[in-house]
């Protein structure tokens, strides 16, 4: 097979044109977002996931807030190239695999690790909800990574 995508294409084209919308869509959601952990704002808006997880509370230890996003921000920007290239280069579509689930499944723990993430609503619980955007983005890293 020499590397390339080749088939993707034996698929039906709603498959096709469905796996490109979810593989561009998820690029462009991890560009945006990795881009945007270069600001100060984004920087101390995740200090309190980070910091109060048990994976990761250390590195502001070592970092500073800012030098911690914009690690993860150079993360996310190479997950996203990774999926943007694997079009060409199926090689790539498994790093880009592994990359999305522990990115994924890392900022999912953080509704469990982190105080006050949830709360109560007219009866019923809410988090902020962009973290739950990572729940599809974790399927679809299963998804490429199950690809052969």
């Amino acid at each position: 097979m020499n590397g390339t995508t080749t088939e993707i294409s034996q698929r039906s084209p709603t498959s096709q044109i469905g796996y490109y919308i979810s593989l561009f869509g998820a690029a462009l959601i991890l560009l945006w977002i990795g881009v945007f952990k270069f600001t100060p704002t984004e920087a101390a808006a995740i200090k309190p996931l980070v910091e109060n997880h048990f994976l990761t509370s250390f590195v502001y230890d070592v970092m500073s807030v800012q030098a911690v996003s914009n690690t993860i921000g150079v993360i996310e920007i190479i997950i996203a190239l990774l999926l943007i290239f694997s079009v060409k280069f199926a090689c790539l579509r498994r790093y880009a695999g592994i990359g999305m689930i522990i990115t994924f499944l890392m900022t999912l723990s953080y509704l469990l690790t982190t105080p006050g993430v949830w709360k109560i609503v007219d009866g019923i619980p809410v988090t902020d909800f962009f973290i739950l955007k990572d729940l599809m983005l974790l399927g679809f890293g299963l998804m490429i990574l199950q690809k052969k």
